[in-house]
């Protein structure tokens, strides 16, 4: 009996097998965590392009439709959205799935003090508009990784030139 334990001791074969075994699964959720991590980071980055992008173009539409207190067009407020959402004013497809216009908002503030140029027609008010979205995260795996509670959030702002 004790030949044969020091046989079963001294014995190498199928040991890179039982290793391999041994460490697949870690391998496994290492390499799945590593997909959701690059495509979480991959979905951000796009949010905060595409309110960057709306933001851009809020800023370049005509001070007629901002005044301090908010948007006065509410088609441009949503061609804002929707260029925000789809990257074209009359996109439909969302440039991250599940995004709705109704996650996004369009908000106008004022500086408070009297600026000269492009800003004295419009009574020296600079107006800001900012744009923010909050967008729910889908994962790749479902509820396998992340539990779904996930939001990509992002911020934009820029001055209203009107040109």
């Amino acid at each position: 009996m004790r030949r044969q334990l020091a046989s079963f001791l001294r014995d190498r074969s199928g040991a890179a097998a039982s290793e391999m075994a041994l460490v697949t699964p870690l391998l496994m959720i290492l390499a799945f965590g590593g997909f959701e991590a690059g495509n979480y980071f991959w979905n951000e980055h796009i949010v905060i392009k595409a309110v960057r992008d709306g933001a851009r173009f809020a800023g370049r539409q005509s001070f007629s439709k901002f005044t301090c207190a908010g948007m006065t067009d509410s088609a441009a407020e949503t061609s804002i959205k929707t260029l925000t959402r789809t990257g074209s004013p009359t996109g439909t497809v969302s440039r991250v799935s599940g995004w709705t216009n109704n996650q996004i908002s369009v908000t106008v503030s004022c500086t408070g003090s009297a600026q000269q140029g492009i800003y004295s027609a419009n009574g020296g008010n600079a107006p800001r508009v900012t744009v923010s979205a909050t967008v729910p995260y889908t994962s790749l795996f479902g509820t396998l990784i992340f539990a779904g509670n996930l939001n990509l959030a992002a911020s934009a702002q820029s001055p209203v030139m009107g040109i």
